[in-house]
């Protein structure tokens, strides 16, 4: 096993040995893969979200869908726990800015 004690690659990843740096970063390269994918997909959501609301409000009706807000709500907590429930909340304000 080889400790690593330098200012190097494991100090800035946390991990003692080398083997383990080089894991932790492969893993972060890809989580900031998939990171960049998540924000693709939240824009790609506002920009639907946008027109939904668009189409909603010219038609005479409400900016707002609140019991569309609580499917997605339910959804969100039923996939991801309590958690989920903040996400979704916070995917909502984005889409739609705070009510």
């Amino acid at each position: 096993m080889t400790v690593t004690t330098d200012t190097g690659a494991t100090s800035d990843t946390g991990a003692r040995t080398d083997e383990a740096a080089s894991l932790i970063g492969e893993a972060r390269g890809r989580i900031d893969t998939l990171d960049d994918r998540i924000i693709g997909l939240i824009q790609e959501r506002m920009a639907v979200s946008a027109v939904i609301q668009e189409a909603r409000v010219s038609s005479g009706g409400r900016r707002v869908n609140l019991s569309r807000e609580m499917e997605v709500l339910g959804h969100f907590r039923d996939a991801l726990g309590k958690p989920g429930t903040a996400l979704a909340m916070t995917l909502l304000e984005l889409c739609r800015g705070r009510i």
